[in-house]
């Protein structure tokens, strides 16, 4: 008998820019170990997304922010050496307007910084698939607001 596949894992990211820069931290653990990607996590059960968001940001960086809205999602696959799916994450990208503090990396974040759209856009870290347009996305969506 087959093992079924791994249910996807839902989780939100935090999308906060602030004077031409994104919020983002450097991931501790897999899934993308040592990249720069949102500060996000797993939704708690019973647990609305805003919250687990503004939870997630606090957590990983020390920065409160308001949730705004959900902009985005992203399919992120774990898959082992092989290419055999390990986890599947449904990334649920929410919209942040920052509020105070400055990032400190906490939980499982190695670092936490704010970054250009200029050095996301020149490729001087490496992040996560699908960052870089995320963050744009984010900054547009904040201008017009």
């Amino acid at each position: 008998m087959t093992t079924p596949a791994p249910r996807p894992i839902a989780a939100t990211i935090a999308a906060v820019v602030r004077d031409g820069h994104v919020l983002l931290v450097r991931r501790a653990n897999p899934p993308d170990q040592d990249r720069w990607a949102f500060p996000g996590g797993k939704i708690d059960a019973g647990e609305r997304l805003a919250d687990a968001a503004a939870r997630e940001l606090l957590e990983e960086t020390g920065v409160t922010a308001e949730p705004l809205h959900v902009f985005d999602a992203v399919d992120v696959f774990d898959r082992d050496d092989t290419g055999a799916l390990g986890r599947h994450f449904i990334l649920i990208a929410v919209l942040c307007r920052w509020v105070s503090g400055e990032p400190v990396a906490g939980d499982d974040a190695r670092d936490a910084r704010w970054v250009s759209l200029a050095d996301l856009d020149a490729h001087a870290l490496a992040t996560s698939f699908g960052v870089a347009e995320l963050a744009h996305k984010a900054a547009d969506l904040m201008a017009a607001r």
